[in-house]
């Protein structure tokens, strides 16, 4: 009988002994995408050596475009691509259709939700271009990771503004990707910090027999294949401190975990007719009313920080509990 082998991940020493560049295991390039209604937008790719790659498109607020786990694609992706939207957003505008798709795009900070009050679909900051402010890999901390810091400002004279801080991590060799957001209110006038964190997920991943659960709770599922309609949006309270929705659908299990001190709601929507098949999963830190809009949020002051964190880890779809709580 021959002896079971097993294998043993290679120490950070190990493997600059094996390699000539460590970026041949996990890295994060910069490049700029140049083909039709994308060109000019700056991305980084990253790679973690775990299954793991996404893209952080910087010139769309430095959201996420797109995510495989295991070399299959998980996000959804619209027909019109990873584009800018016209810079003309105003009372009763949907710019925001015009360019929604990807696995994340963040809304806010004025306004979330349908038109309201002056505002457009899910307000000014979604596909604001970012400054990107550093980025890399990171083999000297205790966790190795991958990392990117950015900003972006969505302002306007006599109307103030807000202004986000975002940094991105994913532990090297791993199946995991962290946002640490800081949005503030910039002007003289205290303002609302709103935030609506639109996850966009497609087949494999959404199919027949997909299930959504939070915090353990059955929520939606199993799903069909096809809906004839678009679903209406429902709203869920999160559980108090840390919340955790599991998606398990294709073969493979995604998990959003947050910070339900800032992202206290769940919204769910989506789209399963046939050539659409987007499901959203979307953390928020405002309650939706009846008829779609948002209720009343507080004023914050200038220069005060909120903050939001949210973890989202990646799985096979197996019987046995999988490293990093994703259970």
């Amino acid at each position: 009988m021959t002896a079971k082998r097993t294998a043993t991940a290679p120490t950070k020493k190990a493997l600059r002994a094996r390699v000539g560049d460590l970026r041949q295991v996990a890295s994060v390039r910069r490049f700029i995408l140049s083909d039709g209604p994308e060109a000019g937008i700056e991305t980084l790719a990253f790679s973690t050596g775990g299954g793991l790659d996404f893209w952080v498109t910087a010139g769309r607020g430095m959201d996420i475009a797109t995510l495989s786990w295991r070399g299959i694609q998980l996000a959804w992706q619209s027909p019109a691509g990873f584009r800018l939207p016209p810079a003309t957003a105003g009372t009763g505008d949907r710019t925001f259709n015009r360019a929604f798709g990807g696995f994340l795009n963040t809304c806010g900070f004025d306004h979330v939700r349908q038109p309201a009050e002056g505002n457009p679909l899910h307000g000014s900051a979604p596909f604001t271009p970012a400054r990107l402010n550093s980025y890399g890999e990171d083999w000297n901390t205790a966790e190795p990771l991958l990392y990117c810091e950015g900003e972006l400002v969505v302002w306007a004279f006599g109307g103030g503004g807000h202004r986000l801080h975002r940094r991105i991590e994913a532990p090297i060799g791993g199946s995991t990707l962290r946002f640490v957001d800081t949005v503030e209110v910039i002007g003289p006038d205290p303002a609302p910090i709103m935030a609506l964190y639109h996850f966009n997920l497609g087949y494999p991943l959404h199919q027949e027999g997909t299930e959504i659960s939070l915090d353990g709770d059955p929520l939606v599922g199993p799903l069909p294949r096809h809906e004839q309609a678009t679903a209406q949006p429902t709203l869920r309270a999160a559980s108090p401190g840390r919340s955790v929705c599991r998606v398990e659908g294709g073969g493979s299990i995604i998990a959003f975990h947050w910070s339900s001190d800032t992202l206290p709601w769940l919204q769910l929507w989506r789209d399963l007719r046939p050539r659409c098949g987007v499901l959203s999963i979307e953390p928020c830190s405002i309650a939706r009313s009846e008829d779609g809009r948002n209720t009343s949020t507080p004023c914050i002051e200038p220069g005060r920080p909120v903050r939001f964190e949210i973890e989202v880890i990646l799985a096979d779809a197996v019987s046995h509990p999988y490293p990093g709580n994703i259970r």
